[in-house]
């Protein structure tokens, strides 16, 4: 890892990073991914970078960023130097290196892929060259049969023999399963976690293959941070997005983060092909996967064969309704922030961002727009906002969710999901369960 942290990465790590062991409940009210949005795109507005408010003179900045975010609030985030110092020496002990988007080696596979859904800080350890690869993501259930376990592992050996990387999340059953067998034959694996990456970092298994570069463990949240089912589920996308295509070893029907990242990857981002596993027992889960455009497995014996898995285009889905296609408002992509990077940036590349700044400026002046045009005739602004919460919350609330769950799947803040559940509830479109308050959809 680097020796320092860049200003651009500190500023960030300040306004985000719990920096205390991974703990949200003992730090300042930190902005969540929506708010740093906001935020970056103010500073875009403005000329100026994350590292400008770290400045000697950065109260008059810190003004102009007030309509975004509160003067105060930025302030008592940006005075937690002290913390951020220690912090960083206890990851640099641990080989923990700290990525954000404002650096150059930010990897540019997610700011092409996710854009605006690319978390702006990334944890890792080991060789990030490694995240450049590619491979096969396999994911699948927690809790699986010694059947699937070898069938998973054998897959793994054959990626490896291949010279395929394996991009999994780490989590025990299907995602170790995968992890290992690449390993244990010599391959190369990156493990996208959702929590607790200096523990991992530290067992024994996963010392050498992360000394000799084989292993690379990366996660969007605090080194220290315990599992939380929100961070695993908007953690998902990382897997797909690191990956050239996916296999679904097992999943369970509308329910789980498996189910729940693959139906996001097969509705909503549509990287790259979407395989679900064809031999041994049957699996309704899969079936409805399969139904939904996933292409069956086509179970290469050897590594010629498995390579070939990787020319496979994806399949034309079936006509239906997209429960993600919410409408977004036109916010320059934060693409448009690579100018803020100190790093020379190749001619090609400069050229795209300029046209994307270029087609965001254009837009700007369209009057009026398509969405102003349907808010004038359906309703207000707010009429047409909680419309479309109302089928987003219909499309998660699928099981039982806190609104802790709800705010951190959908990046708001705990009220804000409190006050649309509340609403929802009261309307009599959710059920609210107690000990502990959870919401549903009604059956």
């Amino acid at each position: 890892m680097t020796n320092e942290l860049s200003l651009n990465t500190q500023a960030i790590l300040l306004l985000t990073a719990p920096l205390i062991a991974g703990r949200r409940d003992k730090t300042p009210d930190l902005l969540t991914p929506g708010e740093y949005k906001r935020l970056a795109h103010r500073l875009l507005e403005l000329r100026r970078q994350p590292s400008d408010l770290l400045s000697p003179d950065a109260g008059a900045l810190l003004r102009d960023c007030a309509s975004v975010i509160d003067e105060n609030r930025l302030k008592e985030l940006l005075g937690r130097g002290f913390l951020l110092s220690q912090a960083f020496e206890r990851w640099q002990a641990r080989s923990v290196w700290v990525v954000s988007r404002a650096d150059a080696d930010y990897p540019r596979r997610l700011k092409t892929l996710l854009r605006e859904d690319a978390p702006a800080v990334l944890y890792g350890c080991g060789d990030r060259q490694l995240l450049k690869t590619g491979g096969l993501a396999m994911v699948g259930s927690r809790h699986v049969d010694e059947a699937l376990t070898d069938y998973t592992i054998q897959i793994g050996r054959l990626a490896a023999q291949a010279g395929k990387t394996v991009v999994s999340g780490g989590a025990k059953g299907i995602d170790q399963a995968a992890m290992k067998g690449a390993l244990e034959a010599g391959g190369y694996v990156c493990g996208i976690l959702a929590d607790s990456l200096e523990k991992a970092a530290m067992k024994a298994e996963n010392r050498d293959p992360i000394r000799e570069g084989r292993l690379v463990l990366v996660s969007p949240y605090d080194p220290n941070a315990g599992f939380n089912t929100g961070n695993a589920m908007q953690r998902n996308k990382l897997i797909y997005a690191f990956a050239d295509c996916a296999l679904v070893v097992n999943s369970d029907l509308q329910k789980g983060g498996t189910w729940a990242g693959a139906l996001e990857q097969l509705k909503k981002y549509k990287f790259g092909p979407l395989f679900v596993r064809s031999t041994g027992a049957a699996s309704k889960g899969l079936d409805a996967l399969h139904a939904l455009g996933a292409i069956s497995w086509p179970n290469p014996q050897d590594a010629a064969s498995f390579k070939d898995v990787f020319n496979v285009k994806m399949l034309v889905e079936p006509e239906q309704a997209d429960l993600f296609a919410t409408p977004k408002p036109d916010i320059p992509d934060f693409e448009s922030l690579q100018p803020l990077v100190s790093a020379p940036v190749a001619e090609s590349e400069s050229k795209v961002e300029d046209s994307v700044v270029e087609q965001t400026d254009l837009k700007a002046q369209e009057k009026p727009s398509e969405a102003e045009k349907e808010m004038s005739t359906e309703g207000s602004p707010a009429d047409v906002l909680y419309e479309t919460v109302r089928k987003v919350m219909h499309a998660l609330l699928t099981r039982p969710m806190s609104e802790d769950d709800v705010a951190e799947t959908l990046q708001i803040t705990k009220a804000q999901a409190k006050a649309w559940l509340s609403r929802m509830a009261e309307e009599n479109l959710l059920d609210k369960q107690k000990r502990p308050v959870r919401y549903v959809n009604k059956v």
